[in-house]
Protein backbone atom coordinates (compact mmCIF):
# COMPACT_ATOMS: atom_id res chain seq x y z
CA UNK A 1 0.00 0.00 0.00
CA UNK A 2 2.97 2.40 0.77
CA UNK A 3 4.60 1.75 -2.13
CA UNK A 4 1.38 2.71 -4.14
CA UNK A 5 1.07 5.62 -2.58
CA UNK A 6 4.66 6.48 -3.41
CA UNK A 7 4.07 5.59 -6.64
CA UNK A 8 1.04 7.71 -7.30
CA UNK A 9 3.01 10.67 -5.76
CA UNK A 10 5.78 10.26 -8.02
CA UNK A 11 3.26 10.15 -11.11
CA UNK A 12 1.54 13.33 -10.38
CA UNK A 13 4.76 15.44 -9.28
CA UNK A 14 6.38 14.39 -12.00
CA UNK A 15 3.77 15.28 -14.12
CA UNK A 16 4.13 18.51 -13.02
CA UNK A 17 7.03 18.93 -13.48
CA UNK A 18 6.90 18.02 -17.17
CA UNK A 19 4.82 21.07 -17.67
CA UNK A 20 7.18 23.13 -15.92
CA UNK A 21 8.93 25.39 -18.17
CA UNK A 22 12.04 26.82 -16.74
CA UNK A 23 12.46 29.49 -19.06
CA UNK A 24 9.03 30.48 -19.14
CA UNK A 25 7.21 29.26 -15.55
CA UNK A 26 4.30 31.20 -16.42
CA UNK A 27 3.37 30.58 -19.85
CA UNK A 28 0.28 28.68 -20.66
CA UNK A 29 -2.66 29.09 -23.10
CA UNK A 30 -5.85 30.16 -21.14
CA UNK A 31 -9.61 29.64 -22.65
CA UNK A 32 -11.87 32.12 -21.03
CA UNK A 33 -15.52 31.88 -21.75
CA UNK A 34 -17.90 34.77 -21.11
CA UNK A 35 -22.06 34.62 -20.86
CA UNK A 36 -22.63 37.91 -23.12
CA UNK A 37 -26.13 36.92 -22.80
CA UNK A 38 -29.10 35.29 -21.85
CA UNK A 39 -31.04 33.03 -24.13
CA UNK A 40 -34.87 31.30 -23.31
CA UNK A 41 -33.38 28.10 -22.94
CA UNK A 42 -29.36 28.85 -22.79
CA UNK A 43 -26.68 31.75 -23.52
CA UNK A 44 -24.43 33.35 -26.18
CA UNK A 45 -20.93 33.10 -24.94
CA UNK A 46 -17.24 34.80 -26.67
CA UNK A 47 -14.56 32.00 -25.81
CA UNK A 48 -11.67 33.87 -25.89
CA UNK A 49 -8.36 31.43 -26.51
CA UNK A 50 -5.46 33.66 -24.95
CA UNK A 51 -1.48 32.29 -25.80
CA UNK A 52 0.62 33.56 -23.01
CA UNK A 53 3.58 31.77 -23.72
CA UNK A 54 6.49 33.73 -24.21
CA UNK A 55 7.91 31.85 -27.41
CA UNK A 56 5.70 28.80 -28.36
CA UNK A 57 2.64 29.39 -30.87
CA UNK A 58 0.05 27.10 -32.21
CA UNK A 59 1.18 26.71 -36.37
CA UNK A 60 -0.97 25.32 -38.75
CA UNK A 61 -3.12 24.01 -39.01
CA UNK A 62 -4.08 25.37 -35.70
CA UNK A 63 -5.70 24.58 -32.48
CA UNK A 64 -8.57 21.79 -31.76
CA UNK A 65 -10.64 22.68 -28.69
CA UNK A 66 -13.10 19.68 -27.06
CA UNK A 67 -14.96 19.47 -23.97
CA UNK A 68 -17.84 17.41 -22.75
CA UNK A 69 -20.95 19.51 -21.22
CA UNK A 70 -22.30 18.65 -18.47
CA UNK A 71 -25.75 18.26 -19.10
CA UNK A 72 -27.48 17.99 -22.92
CA UNK A 73 -26.40 21.00 -24.37
CA UNK A 74 -25.93 21.68 -27.92
CA UNK A 75 -24.77 24.31 -29.94
CA UNK A 76 -27.61 26.25 -31.53
CA UNK A 77 -25.19 27.98 -33.87
CA UNK A 78 -21.13 29.24 -34.08
CA UNK A 79 -19.47 32.10 -35.26
CA UNK A 80 -15.93 32.59 -36.37
CA UNK A 81 -15.30 28.72 -35.69
CA UNK A 82 -17.51 25.29 -36.39
CA UNK A 83 -17.68 22.09 -34.77
CA UNK A 84 -15.93 19.71 -36.97
CA UNK A 85 -18.97 17.01 -36.63
CA UNK A 86 -22.99 17.99 -36.28
CA UNK A 87 -23.59 14.53 -34.50
CA UNK A 88 -27.22 12.95 -34.13
CA UNK A 89 -29.44 16.04 -33.75
CA UNK A 90 -32.64 13.79 -35.23
CA UNK A 91 -35.20 14.84 -32.11
CA UNK A 92 -35.22 18.69 -33.44
CA UNK A 93 -37.74 19.96 -35.64
CA UNK A 94 -37.61 22.58 -37.45
CA UNK A 95 -34.46 24.49 -35.98
CA UNK A 96 -31.41 22.02 -36.49
CA UNK A 97 -28.41 22.81 -33.82
CA UNK A 98 -25.41 23.29 -35.25
CA UNK A 99 -23.70 20.74 -33.35
CA UNK A 100 -26.01 18.28 -31.09
CA UNK A 101 -22.39 16.03 -29.64
CA UNK A 102 -22.07 16.00 -25.81
CA UNK A 103 -18.35 15.99 -26.59
CA UNK A 104 -17.72 18.85 -29.18
CA UNK A 105 -14.69 19.41 -30.99
CA UNK A 106 -14.18 22.91 -32.78
CA UNK A 107 -11.51 24.43 -34.65
CA UNK A 108 -11.26 27.89 -36.24
CA UNK A 109 -12.10 28.78 -39.63
CA UNK A 110 -10.05 29.60 -42.42
CA UNK A 111 -8.84 33.04 -43.44
CA UNK A 112 -11.24 34.68 -45.89
CA UNK A 113 -14.29 33.25 -44.92
CA UNK A 114 -17.64 35.27 -45.75
CA UNK A 115 -17.70 38.32 -43.61
CA UNK A 116 -21.39 37.37 -41.68
CA UNK A 117 -19.12 33.96 -40.58
CA UNK A 118 -16.30 36.08 -39.01
CA UNK A 119 -16.18 37.29 -35.73
CA UNK A 120 -12.80 39.61 -33.49
CA UNK A 121 -9.47 37.62 -33.51
CA UNK A 122 -11.51 34.59 -35.44
CA UNK A 123 -10.77 33.02 -38.92
CA UNK A 124 -6.66 32.90 -39.27
CA UNK A 125 -7.09 28.74 -39.62
CA UNK A 126 -5.87 27.92 -35.78
CA UNK A 127 -2.92 29.64 -35.93
CA UNK A 128 -1.92 31.89 -33.13
CA UNK A 129 1.50 34.10 -32.29
CA UNK A 130 3.25 33.74 -29.17
CA UNK A 131 2.76 36.47 -26.49
CA UNK A 132 6.24 37.51 -26.47
CA UNK A 133 6.56 37.92 -29.71
CA UNK A 134 3.53 39.42 -31.27
CA UNK A 135 0.75 39.69 -28.41
CA UNK A 136 -1.30 41.34 -31.24
CA UNK A 137 -0.85 37.95 -32.92
CA UNK A 138 -1.59 36.10 -29.57
CA UNK A 139 -5.10 36.23 -29.54
CA UNK A 140 -8.68 33.71 -31.19
CA UNK A 141 -11.91 33.93 -30.29
CA UNK A 142 -15.47 32.79 -31.63
CA UNK A 143 -18.78 32.61 -30.09
CA UNK A 144 -21.30 30.26 -29.39
CA UNK A 145 -25.07 30.07 -28.88
CA UNK A 146 -25.67 27.53 -26.53
CA UNK A 147 -28.89 25.94 -25.92
CA UNK A 148 -30.81 22.94 -23.23
CA UNK A 149 -28.55 24.89 -20.96
CA UNK A 150 -29.07 26.92 -17.65
CA UNK A 151 -30.21 30.56 -17.93
CA UNK A 152 -28.71 32.06 -15.00
CA UNK A 153 -25.30 31.94 -13.39
CA UNK A 154 -26.56 29.56 -10.19
CA UNK A 155 -27.91 26.71 -13.41
CA UNK A 156 -25.48 27.52 -15.99
CA UNK A 157 -23.34 24.30 -15.37
CA UNK A 158 -19.62 24.57 -16.43
CA UNK A 159 -18.24 22.21 -18.97
CA UNK A 160 -15.85 19.82 -17.86
CA UNK A 161 -12.67 17.68 -19.75
CA UNK A 162 -11.05 20.25 -21.52
CA UNK A 163 -8.64 19.08 -24.27
CA UNK A 164 -6.62 21.31 -26.58
CA UNK A 165 -4.54 20.35 -29.94
CA UNK A 166 -2.39 22.99 -31.04
CA UNK A 167 -1.99 21.32 -33.39
CA UNK A 168 -0.71 18.44 -32.16
CA UNK A 169 -0.66 16.77 -28.79
CA UNK A 170 1.39 18.30 -25.52
CA UNK A 171 -1.39 20.29 -23.62
CA UNK A 172 -3.05 19.23 -20.53
CA UNK A 173 -6.24 21.52 -19.34
CA UNK A 174 -7.16 22.48 -15.83
CA UNK A 175 -10.93 21.97 -14.84
CA UNK A 176 -12.77 24.97 -15.67
CA UNK A 177 -13.31 27.55 -12.80
CA UNK A 178 -15.37 30.48 -12.38
CA UNK A 179 -13.55 33.61 -12.01
CA UNK A 180 -15.06 37.55 -11.46
CA UNK A 181 -16.66 38.63 -14.78
CA UNK A 182 -14.58 40.02 -17.77
CA UNK A 183 -14.75 43.98 -17.71
CA UNK A 184 -15.14 45.22 -21.66
CA UNK A 185 -14.39 48.84 -22.09
CA UNK A 186 -16.50 50.72 -24.92
CA UNK A 187 -14.84 52.26 -28.12
CA UNK A 188 -14.38 55.09 -26.56
CA UNK A 189 -12.95 53.93 -23.49
CA UNK A 190 -15.39 55.90 -21.78
CA UNK A 191 -17.82 53.30 -20.55
CA UNK A 192 -17.37 49.88 -18.88
CA UNK A 193 -19.91 46.60 -18.93
CA UNK A 194 -18.95 43.12 -18.22
CA UNK A 195 -19.85 40.00 -18.98
CA UNK A 196 -22.59 38.20 -16.81
CA UNK A 197 -20.47 35.36 -15.93
CA UNK A 198 -16.70 34.69 -17.20
CA UNK A 199 -15.04 31.09 -16.20
CA UNK A 200 -11.24 30.26 -16.89
CA UNK A 201 -9.36 27.23 -18.26
CA UNK A 202 -5.80 27.14 -18.22
CA UNK A 203 -3.85 24.39 -20.41
CA UNK A 204 0.06 23.57 -19.97
CA UNK A 205 2.67 22.43 -22.38
CA UNK A 206 4.91 19.02 -22.36
CA UNK A 207 7.29 18.40 -24.36
CA UNK A 208 7.49 15.13 -23.15
CA UNK A 209 3.89 14.96 -23.98
CA UNK A 210 4.29 15.72 -26.90
CA UNK A 211 6.69 13.94 -28.60
CA UNK A 212 9.01 11.25 -27.66
CA UNK A 213 11.77 12.72 -29.21
CA UNK A 214 13.15 15.78 -29.58
CA UNK A 215 12.33 18.07 -32.73
CA UNK A 216 15.61 19.52 -33.15
CA UNK A 217 19.27 19.35 -32.56
CA UNK A 218 22.07 21.65 -32.39
CA UNK A 219 25.86 21.28 -33.60
CA UNK A 220 28.78 23.24 -32.99
CA UNK A 221 32.21 24.71 -34.41
CA UNK A 222 34.43 27.30 -33.13
CA UNK A 223 37.47 29.18 -34.79
CA UNK A 224 39.73 28.17 -32.55
CA UNK A 225 39.07 24.69 -33.55
CA UNK A 226 38.60 23.08 -36.87
CA UNK A 227 36.71 20.46 -35.28
CA UNK A 228 32.60 20.99 -36.43
CA UNK A 229 30.69 19.03 -33.39
CA UNK A 230 27.59 17.56 -35.10
CA UNK A 231 24.48 16.69 -34.03
CA UNK A 232 24.21 13.26 -32.33
CA UNK A 233 23.07 10.38 -34.30
CA UNK A 234 19.49 10.16 -34.54
CA UNK A 235 19.13 12.82 -32.05
CA UNK A 236 15.03 13.16 -32.87
CA UNK A 237 14.56 9.15 -33.54
CA UNK A 238 15.06 7.53 -36.54
CA UNK A 239 11.48 6.08 -37.14
CA UNK A 240 11.40 8.39 -40.51
CA UNK A 241 15.17 6.69 -41.52
CA UNK A 242 12.95 4.53 -43.73
CA UNK A 243 11.04 7.12 -45.81
CA UNK A 244 13.86 9.97 -45.55
CA UNK A 245 14.97 11.04 -48.89
CA UNK A 246 18.24 11.95 -49.89
CA UNK A 247 19.03 15.74 -50.85
CA UNK A 248 19.79 14.83 -54.72
CA UNK A 249 16.94 12.51 -55.29
CA UNK A 250 14.24 12.91 -58.49
CA UNK A 251 11.20 12.70 -56.19
CA UNK A 252 11.91 16.26 -55.04
CA UNK A 253 10.86 17.51 -58.56
CA UNK A 254 7.68 15.66 -58.48
CA UNK A 255 4.95 17.77 -58.78
CA UNK A 256 3.16 18.24 -54.60
CA UNK A 257 6.26 16.62 -52.95
CA UNK A 258 6.24 19.66 -50.71
CA UNK A 259 2.18 19.92 -49.54
CA UNK A 260 1.66 18.93 -46.22
CA UNK A 261 -0.47 15.46 -45.38
CA UNK A 262 -3.36 15.74 -43.82
CA UNK A 263 -1.68 13.74 -41.03
CA UNK A 264 1.02 16.16 -40.78
CA UNK A 265 3.39 13.17 -41.61
CA UNK A 266 6.97 14.39 -42.31
CA UNK A 267 9.06 13.79 -45.12
CA UNK A 268 12.63 14.76 -44.03
CA UNK A 269 15.94 14.39 -45.42
CA UNK A 270 18.06 11.64 -44.97
CA UNK A 271 20.96 12.98 -42.27
CA UNK A 272 22.42 10.83 -39.20
CA UNK A 273 20.42 12.95 -36.88
CA UNK A 274 16.88 12.71 -38.55
CA UNK A 275 15.65 15.74 -37.42
CA UNK A 276 13.37 18.55 -38.96
CA UNK A 277 15.49 21.10 -37.80
CA UNK A 278 19.19 21.87 -37.00
CA UNK A 279 20.70 24.76 -35.29
CA UNK A 280 24.54 25.84 -36.08
CA UNK A 281 26.26 27.76 -33.47
CA UNK A 282 29.47 29.19 -34.53
CA UNK A 283 32.23 31.25 -32.41
CA UNK A 284 33.20 33.23 -35.69
CA UNK A 285 35.49 35.72 -34.27
CA UNK A 286 37.02 37.52 -31.07
CA UNK A 287 37.92 41.13 -30.43
CA UNK A 288 39.36 43.40 -27.81
CA UNK A 289 36.42 43.93 -26.23
CA UNK A 290 33.66 41.86 -28.35
CA UNK A 291 32.85 38.63 -29.77
CA UNK A 292 31.18 37.06 -32.45
CA UNK A 293 28.54 34.32 -32.94
CA UNK A 294 26.61 33.01 -36.09
CA UNK A 295 23.79 31.10 -35.87
CA UNK A 296 22.12 29.21 -39.12
CA UNK A 297 18.67 27.48 -38.83
CA UNK A 298 17.95 24.94 -41.30
CA UNK A 299 14.96 23.19 -42.07
CA UNK A 300 14.78 19.40 -43.23
CA UNK A 301 11.69 19.18 -43.58
CA UNK A 302 10.16 19.03 -47.55
CA UNK A 303 6.82 19.30 -46.20
CA UNK A 304 6.64 21.87 -43.42
CA UNK A 305 7.42 25.68 -43.29
CA UNK A 306 7.62 27.89 -40.10
CA UNK A 307 5.81 31.13 -40.67
CA UNK A 308 7.08 33.04 -37.43
CA UNK A 309 9.48 30.79 -36.15
CA UNK A 310 11.19 31.62 -32.78
CA UNK A 311 14.10 30.31 -31.37
CA UNK A 312 15.16 30.97 -27.30
CA UNK A 313 19.17 30.46 -26.53
CA UNK A 314 20.71 30.68 -22.79
CA UNK A 315 23.65 31.69 -22.58
CA UNK A 316 25.53 33.71 -20.09
CA UNK A 317 27.04 36.84 -21.99
CA UNK A 318 23.43 37.33 -23.43
CA UNK A 319 23.26 40.02 -20.60
CA UNK A 320 25.10 41.91 -22.53
CA UNK A 321 24.27 41.99 -26.58
CA UNK A 322 25.47 44.52 -28.69
CA UNK A 323 24.29 43.82 -31.90
CA UNK A 324 21.61 41.29 -33.92
CA UNK A 325 22.15 41.88 -37.57
CA UNK A 326 19.81 39.72 -39.21
CA UNK A 327 16.80 38.89 -36.51
CA UNK A 328 14.81 40.28 -34.60
CA UNK A 329 16.36 39.72 -30.53
CA UNK A 330 14.20 40.00 -27.28
CA UNK A 331 15.69 39.28 -23.35
CA UNK A 332 13.83 37.13 -21.78
CA UNK A 333 13.83 37.44 -17.96
CA UNK A 334 12.09 35.11 -16.08
CA UNK A 335 14.09 35.34 -12.69
CA UNK A 336 14.80 38.67 -11.64
CA UNK A 337 18.52 37.80 -10.40
CA UNK A 338 19.27 36.25 -14.20
CA UNK A 339 19.54 37.55 -17.77
CA UNK A 340 21.10 34.86 -19.28
CA UNK A 341 18.20 33.67 -22.07
CA UNK A 342 17.28 35.76 -25.36
CA UNK A 343 14.85 35.00 -27.83
CA UNK A 344 15.73 35.30 -31.82
CA UNK A 345 12.80 35.33 -34.33
CA UNK A 346 12.82 36.54 -37.95
CA UNK A 347 12.27 40.08 -39.45
CA UNK A 348 8.95 40.96 -41.16
CA UNK A 349 8.58 40.64 -44.69
CA UNK A 350 12.49 39.29 -44.68
CA UNK A 351 13.23 36.05 -42.95
CA UNK A 352 10.05 35.71 -40.60
CA UNK A 353 9.76 32.30 -42.55
CA UNK A 354 11.85 29.85 -42.67
CA UNK A 355 11.04 27.79 -45.86
CA UNK A 356 10.92 23.90 -46.74
CA UNK A 357 14.18 22.09 -46.96
CA UNK A 358 16.15 23.04 -50.06
CA UNK A 359 18.21 25.87 -51.23
CA UNK A 360 16.64 28.77 -49.06
CA UNK A 361 15.53 26.69 -46.87
CA UNK A 362 17.85 28.33 -43.72
CA UNK A 363 17.73 31.80 -41.83
CA UNK A 364 21.20 32.95 -40.43
CA UNK A 365 22.22 35.90 -38.37
CA UNK A 366 25.28 36.93 -36.38
CA UNK A 367 25.51 38.49 -32.95
CA UNK A 368 27.81 40.93 -31.48
CA UNK A 369 28.38 40.20 -27.69
CA UNK A 370 30.47 43.01 -25.33
CA UNK A 371 32.55 40.55 -22.88
CA UNK A 372 32.96 40.61 -19.45
CA UNK A 373 36.56 40.55 -18.32
CA UNK A 374 35.49 39.13 -15.04
CA UNK A 375 33.71 36.40 -16.58
CA UNK A 376 34.95 35.54 -20.05
CA UNK A 377 36.89 32.67 -21.54
CA UNK A 378 37.25 30.27 -24.81
CA UNK A 379 38.05 27.29 -22.20
CA UNK A 380 35.25 24.33 -21.27
CA UNK A 381 32.94 25.55 -23.88
CA UNK A 382 31.92 28.63 -22.39
CA UNK A 383 31.38 29.91 -25.58
CA UNK A 384 28.71 27.68 -26.34
CA UNK A 385 25.05 27.37 -25.48
CA UNK A 386 24.01 25.85 -22.37
CA UNK A 387 20.37 25.05 -23.92
CA UNK A 388 18.28 26.29 -27.06
CA UNK A 389 14.99 25.81 -28.47
CA UNK A 390 13.19 26.23 -31.58
CA UNK A 391 9.35 27.11 -31.60
CA UNK A 392 9.45 26.03 -27.87
CA UNK A 393 10.47 22.85 -28.08
CA UNK A 394 13.99 22.12 -26.46
CA UNK A 395 16.70 21.01 -28.61
CA UNK A 396 19.51 17.76 -28.15
CA UNK A 397 22.56 19.33 -27.30
CA UNK A 398 25.97 17.45 -28.07
CA UNK A 399 27.47 15.54 -25.23
CA UNK A 400 29.79 18.25 -23.23
CA UNK A 401 33.19 16.00 -24.06
CA UNK A 402 32.53 16.32 -27.74
CA UNK A 403 32.47 20.00 -27.79
CA UNK A 404 35.28 21.67 -30.07
CA UNK A 405 38.04 22.54 -27.37
CA UNK A 406 40.58 25.21 -26.99
CA UNK A 407 44.24 24.54 -28.19
CA UNK A 408 46.84 25.65 -25.25
CA UNK A 409 48.56 28.54 -27.23
CA UNK A 410 45.27 29.20 -29.24
CA UNK A 411 44.79 32.74 -26.91
CA UNK A 412 47.53 34.39 -28.08
CA UNK A 413 46.44 34.39 -31.68
CA UNK A 414 42.91 34.28 -31.61
CA UNK A 415 42.41 37.19 -33.82
CA UNK A 416 44.39 36.42 -36.78
CA UNK A 417 43.56 32.99 -36.64
CA UNK A 418 39.66 33.56 -36.46
CA UNK A 419 38.95 34.57 -39.70
CA UNK A 420 40.69 32.05 -41.88
CA UNK A 421 39.46 29.41 -39.82
CA UNK A 422 35.63 30.74 -39.54
CA UNK A 423 35.61 30.67 -43.41
CA UNK A 424 36.76 26.85 -43.87
CA UNK A 425 34.63 25.54 -41.42
CA UNK A 426 31.18 27.92 -43.06
CA UNK A 427 32.29 26.32 -46.55
CA UNK A 428 32.67 22.69 -45.10
CA UNK A 429 28.89 23.53 -43.75
CA UNK A 430 28.27 24.53 -46.63
CA UNK A 431 28.57 21.52 -48.62
CA UNK A 432 27.63 18.82 -45.49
Amino acid sequence: MRFLVSALFLLVISSYAAAYDPLDPNGNITIRWDIMSWTPDGYVATVTVNNFQMYRHILSPGWTLGWIWAKKEVIWSAVGAQATEQGDCSKFKGNIPHCCKRNPTVVDLLPGVPYNQQYQNCCKGGVVGAWGQDPSASVSAFQLSVGMAGTTNKTVKLPRNFTLLGPGPGYTCSKAKVVPPTIFLSPDRRRKTQALMTWNVTCTYSQLLASKYPSCCVSLSSFYNETIVPCPSCSCGCQNKNSCVKRDSKLLSMVGVNTPKKDNAPLLQCTHHMCPVRIHWHVKVNYKEYWRVKVSVTNFNYRMNYTLWTLVIQHPNLNNVTQVFSFDYKPLVPYESKNDTGMFYGLKYFNDQLMEAGPFGNVQSEILLKKDINTFTFKEGWALPRKVYFNGDECQMPPPDAYPFLPNSSHQNLLSFSALVSTFIFLMIAIW
